[in-house]
């Protein structure tokens, strides 16, 4: 048995707003991270590259280019809003999509699955969903000043 793959109206509109939210959040993301061409160390020591990209494929002592910057912050934008839509199941505004969707790229799944910010979210309390963004400011224990700053814009952009 072969599954037809959803076509039409609904389908494009679907992948209209995606996208929307995949450029929104590239351009919300990118003044954050800094783009960086040249591999680094994180403040919690990991290498990264790009804009805040990490993983093994990352190799010390290589200067990337810009296209290879691009397909990576779109490719992790969009895992990211993945997360947020596999965890966060009510329906999100372009903003707060954009603000979860930030914080997961920068954090990872965990602020959006598993987390008091999803059980708010899913309760239908976005307020309290967005409020919850405040909470993750800190990196191996420490309050880092970048971190605050980030989820206040996050936090501003959500409630927006």
């Amino acid at each position: 048995m072969t599954t037809k793959k959803p076509t039409g109206k609904k389908t494009a509109v679907g992948g209209a707003i995606t996208a929307a939210v995949l450029a929104a959040a590239a351009l919300f993301v990118q003044p954050w991270e800094g783009r960086e061409f040249k591999p680094y160390r994180d403040a919690v020591g990991v290498l990264t590259a790009c804009d805040g990209h990490t993983g093994p494929d990352i190799q010390a002592g290589k200067t990337y280019t810009a296209a290879e910057c691009d397909v990576w912050l779109m490719s992790d934008i969009g895992r990211a809003y993945s997360q947020v839509r596999l965890c966060i199941s009510v329906p999100l505004n372009q903003n707060q999509a954009v603000a979860f969707t930030s914080a997961a790229y920068n954090l990872g799944p965990s602020v959006v699955c598993g987390s008091t910010l999803q059980r708010k979210a899913n309760a239908g309390d976005l307020a309290g969903a967005c409020a919850q963004l405040d909470r993750w400011v800190y990196a191996k224990g420490q309050k880092l000043r970048g971190l605050v700053r980030r989820r206040a814009a996050e936090r501003a952009l959500c409630e927006s």
